[in-house]
């Protein structure tokens, strides 16, 4: 896997959603690279923080504006993905 790969794929090996071979794939090249490491664990901070900020608007923010923010996500998802 090359570093642009990592990039690629890097929110999906956070969610635990790539498969097999590349999840593989992807630990590997980490091991070969510090600066993918880093990058990865940047962005697995990041997530958790973001996680625990949205875990506390679930209970607090409207209605409307979860629907707004989770449809949000899912375009960013889904563009991300392509």
């Amino acid at each position: 896997m090359l570093c642009r790969e990592v990039k690629r794929f890097v929110y999906f090996f956070l969610d635990g959603s790539l498969g097999e071979q590349k999840r593989q794939d992807f630990n590997s090249h980490l091991k070969l690279c510090p600066d993918c490491e880093l990058r990865m664990r940047i962005q697995e901070r990041l997530r958790n923080f973001m996680q625990s900020r949205f875990a506390r608007l679930a209970t607090t923010a409207p209605d409307r504006f979860k629907t707004r923010l989770t449809r949000s996500m899912r375009a960013f998802r889904t563009e991300w993905s392509r």
